[in-house]
């Protein structure tokens, strides 16, 4: 019986290193997404410094380590056998839903993760206990820690309202004071905001935050008994050490703070967050030991022992800081949940994740209304003045290809307001979420800084109503999914634990093989160019790049959609309704980019906004043709329509030889810059609609057979009208490039 515990202990030494993976997947986003957002410094260097951040904080991270082994429930009432079912079904549960949430590139909190698994499975050991013994429900509070639990649990919660507020009240003081133009202000003004971030960082991080690791106890000490002489002291130092680089070196300060504050976050983020990766394994480990050493059977022998303190086991928190470390540089899903993150407190307009809901419209309505009672309030003079705060730089950034979601001031108060209330919940303890209050100070200050406009409020506000929905629905299944895996784990045992092995090794293995897909899939796809020139032979030059992807994905699309369609292949005809909607996305995206090459493009260039309008209309004509062709034959199909008919699928196969070839011209003119050849491709026009019509005419004739079908007719009809309208759209578009041209080329030559 001994084995089935070594076995237990390995899979968990196993499943800590996956969870660090998988964990920190997930909150990379928590110290990643103000630097990269702002794009003060550059990814590489981020990178580095948020490295060397959790790499010192795994270090530093003993003092969280309790939680897991007291925190939640009370050692004394269970025995060893108990405990390492409670620890087995906490981190299968664990790595399982943190790679779900992952996968949909979703923040999600490991913290309240970790805490609802042990209390699930803490709960459900309980009670199994009680039905074994004269105890009733009313004694459960005996076998869980529930003051602690509780006081956990609120915390988190309270750290949503808390994270959100504060973030706001910081932010819109910092804008009050500094502006957009923070740049141009008086080299003190920087310099007392530079030493009082610093000031907060210093103290909150490496004191507060880390007092708990037995690291840096005499100054913690000497901090906490000379409170105020210790942060004037630090406020004056960093204040004239911020305004002698700001005035004589000419350093920016804002990027300094950024620093700064990614690796004091990530620091704080390993102190706070590595005991809900390597705690429950740690706690494990250290209950087999005693176990062993006991000689005492694994039903008998009580878990006293996890009250006690322990040792630091330095090695392991050095081993868990280099997994975390290199997961940091190589997932692919840190990057998705990161730009979750980034897109809903982006400063412009950007391509909207979320759907509005019932709760966003009535949340951003009653705002709307709440701000007019609050504006007629304040006199006019005043409001102003505000708004001359807040009123943004006037140069353009929209059309920079690589251009910052937000600016280096809301960044660094989302670092310095994120790094403090973290830092105080790790003095005290308290495994606060990091991802909680990260994201929620980053909504914050995108409220306060009026991120949220009147085009985007209600698509930000779906989307962190979707987030913290998502929160709480980890904890319900964790808490859950943890309770019946420790009943199933008890129930069968060996039988058991090897099952549920397997499938979270399934789990992860398939999920990370769809994220790999998606992950290539995404760097294959060509992306559309957003035009910039203010000159028609500029915009000819840099969207033909978009007429030969829509030429490239539209004959992969329509290629696919007939062959699975003659297949009757209902799961590929999916995917490739997928594949059209997401080229249909992504060029209505690039749609709402006309707006703002018009707005910034000077009034003599007319000629150039009226052609990239009429660009961006063809090509959405021609993409919509195409999507609506593989819509129609994905319903066709899933309603179990009848399939098409032999001489229907030959036909089909002409048409869609013919469409390729007219695109795979198209594409090479466009790919070669050479447009000198769209006339002989334009003359082919004639023969084209032709050919479609003679196609049409043959479906007439079916259509009088008698074993023609309603619903079969309908669609090839569709099929064939929506080719027509994508040929003439594909033609009209040439027309107008070679028209456009022609005309640039004579100014040429007539200047």
């Amino acid at each position: 019986m001994e084995n089935i515990y070594l076995l237990m202990l390995i899979a968990l030494a196993v499943l800590a290193i996956a969870d660090l993976v998988v964990g920190v997947s997930n909150d990379a986003v928590n110290f990643l997404n103000s630097a990269i957002g702002s794009k003060a410094v550059s990814f590489k260097t981020i990178m580095i410094v948020a490295s060397i951040g959790i790499a010192f904080g795994a270090l530093t991270s003993s003092g969280m380590m309790e939680v897991a082994r007291k925190g939640i429930f009370v050692p004394s009432e269970f025995y060893f056998n108990e405990i390492m079912i409670i620890f087995m079904a906490v981190m299968i549960t664990d790595i399982i839903l943190l790679d779900f949430f992952n996968s949909l590139g979703l923040p999600t909190s490991t913290t309240v993760s970790i805490v609802f698994e042990l209390l699930g499975a803490a709960v459900c050991m309980s009670l199994i206990k009680i039905s074994g013994n004269n105890d009733t429900f009313l004694d459960l509070g005996k076998y869980i820690n529930t003051d602690k639990a509780f006081e956990i649990i609120q915390g988190i919660l309270l750290s949503v309202v808390i994270a959100f507020s504060v973030g706001a009240i910081v932010q819109y003081i910092s804008r009050l004071l500094l502006t957009f133009k923070f740049e141009r202000k008086a080299a003190w003004i920087s310099a007392i905001f530079g030493g009082l971030a610093t000031t907060s960082i210093a103290y909150f991080i490496i004191i507060k935050g880390l007092k708990g690791a037995n690291v840096f106890s005499e100054l913690s000490t000497w901090a906490n008994q000379n409170l105020w002489e210790f942060l004037g002291l630090n406020a004056l130092i960093w204040t004239l050490l911020s305004f002698l680089l700001v005035q004589f070196l000419k350093v920016n300060i804002y990027k300094i703070i950024i620093i700064l504050g990614t690796f004091a976050l990530a620091m704080a983020f390993a102190g706070n967050d590595l005991v809900n990766f390597i705690g429950v394994p740690m706690a494990a480990y250290q209950s087999y030991q005693d176990w062993t050493a006991s000689g005492v059977e694994a039903t008998l022998f009580p878990m006293d022992s996890l009250a006690e303190k322990v040792p630091t086991q330095y090695y392991l928190l050095l081993f868990a800081g280099i997994i975390m470390v290199l997961t940091l540089w190589l997932s692919e899903k840190a990057k998705r949940v990161v730009k979750t993150s980034v897109d809903l407190s982006r400063q412009d307009e950007v391509k909207e994740r979320f759907q509005p809901n019932w709760l966003s419209q009535n949340l951003v309505r009653g705002v709307i209304f709440l701000n007019r009672g609050i504006a007629y309030v304040i006199p006019n003079a005043v409001s102003e003045k505000i708004d001359e705060r807040f009123a943004k730089t006037t140069k353009n950034k929209i059309l920079e290809a690589d251009a910052p979601a937000f600016d280096m001031v809301r960044a660094s108060v989302n670092l310095v307001v994120a790094s403090v209330l973290i830092s105080l919940a790790t003095g005290m303890k308290l495994p606060l979420s990091t991802t909680y209050v990260t994201f929620m100070v980053a909504m914050g200050t995108s409220l306060a800084d009026r991120a949220w406009g009147s085009d985007s409020a209600v698509y930000r506000v779906a989307g962190v109503i979707n987030v913290i929905l998502g929160w709480f629905m980890t904890a319900i299944t964790a808490f859950l999914a943890a309770a019946v895996l420790a009943l199933v784990i008890y129930k069968f045992e060996f039988i058991a634990l090897i099952a549920l092995l397997a499938f979270a090794l399934f789990a992860i293995i398939r999920n990370y093989l769809k994220g790999q897909k998606k992950s290539k899939e995404f760097k294959e796809e060509l992306q559309f160019k957003k035009a910039e020139s203010s000159s028609v032979r500029g915009v000819i030059e840099e969207s033909s790049t978009n007429v030969s992807t829509v030429m490239k994905r539209g004959s992969k699309l329509l290629s696919s959609t007939f062959d699975n369609l003659a297949k009757q292949d209902l799961k590929a005809l999916k995917k490739t309704r997928k594949y059209g909607e997401n080229m249909e996305d992504e060029l209505d995206e690039l749609k709402n980019h006309v707006f703002y090459y018009i707005k910034n493009l000077e009034t003599e260039s007319k000629g150039a906004s009226r052609f990239y309008l009429m660009v961006q209309d063809s090509l959405e004509d021609i993409v919509q043709s195409l999507t609506f062709i593989s819509n129609s034959s994905y319903k066709h199909v899933k309603n179990g329509h009848k399939g098409l008919r032999f001489n229907q699928i030959r036909d089909l196969k002409d048409i869609e030889d013919k469409m390729l070839s007219l695109f795979k011209k198209v594409k090479d003119q466009f790919d070669d810059g050479n447009l000198e050849n769209l006339p002989n491709i334009i003359d082919e026009k004639q023969n084209l609609t032709d050919f479609i019509s003679e196609e049409i005419e043959k479906q007439i004739a079916r259509t009088k057979d008698p074993k023609s079908s309603a619903r079969n007719t309908t669609l090839y009809f569709s099929i064939l009208l929506e080719c027509k309208d994508i040929i003439d759209s594909v033609l009209t578009l040439l027309e107008q490039y070679y028209l456009e041209y022609s005309k640039s080329k004579k100014d040429d030559v007539l200047s």
